[in-house]
């Protein structure tokens, strides 16, 4: 009687281990091994990769979209238009690049400055910089230059800011009245107008 409990216990023993002896677990997905001799059970099947990687996979995507559009010329330019727009009602200060006061071209210098982008300090010298653009393709983020003197030299210069239907604006510091947004379509600054650059 004693050996016939204990080889129904042994039995019993030896089944349970039996049914995990060939499980194991991978770290990342638990899988069922089939052994040399063993065919595959009707619940056996291949394990698909999981639908999160397809979404990890399309949000590196997404990122690395979203950073392409941060680092646009467009986007850049929108950053520098934003920050020029900070200064508006500055007082005009000869030689100034801070919002104490400012004069045109520290204005552009520094609006450009925020975005790592050099630019000669006096606006006659900036008119040597980027490409010559035509008015009919003027855009946002270009620089205008005017001759607002007797003398026959560029010496003002203003960040354009909008360019909508056929009206050009730009943010510049004038001697009178500081940071301004003005529109080329006034007759002094329309007469002192000599051209547009595009840098970006």
């Amino acid at each position: 009687m004693k050996k016939l409990l204990f080889l129904t216990f042994f039995t019993l023993f030896l089944i349970s281990c039996g049914s995990s002896k060939y499980a194991r677990n991978t770290g990342k997905v638990s899988e069922t091994i089939i052994g040399k001799n063993e065919t595959p059970s009707k619940t056996t099947r291949k394990v698909s990769p999981h639908k999160n990687n397809r979404i990890a996979a399309k949000n590196t995507e997404d990122t690395a979209e979203s950073e392409k559009e941060e680092d646009s010329p467009k986007q850049i330019k929108k950053e520098i238009i934003a920050y020029a727009k900070t200064f508006e009602g500055t007082r005009y200060k000869f030689g100034g690049t801070t919002d104490a006061g400012m004069d045109c071209s520290g204005l552009v210098c520094t609006a450009f400055q925020k975005e790592n982008i050099a630019l000669p300090r006096i606006s006659r010298d900036m008119a040597t910089k980027g490409i010559l653009i035509s008015f009919n393709d003027i855009e946002e983020g270009d620089l205008v230059f005017f001759k607002t003197s007797r003398r026959n030299t560029i010496n003002h210069v203003g960040l354009v800011v909008e360019a909508k239907r056929g009206e050009v604006k730009f943010i510049h510091s004038t001697t009178r009245a500081g940071v301004i947004i003005s529109s080329l379509d006034e007759d002094y600054w329309k007469k002192a107008f000599v051209e547009v650059r595009r840098v970006i």
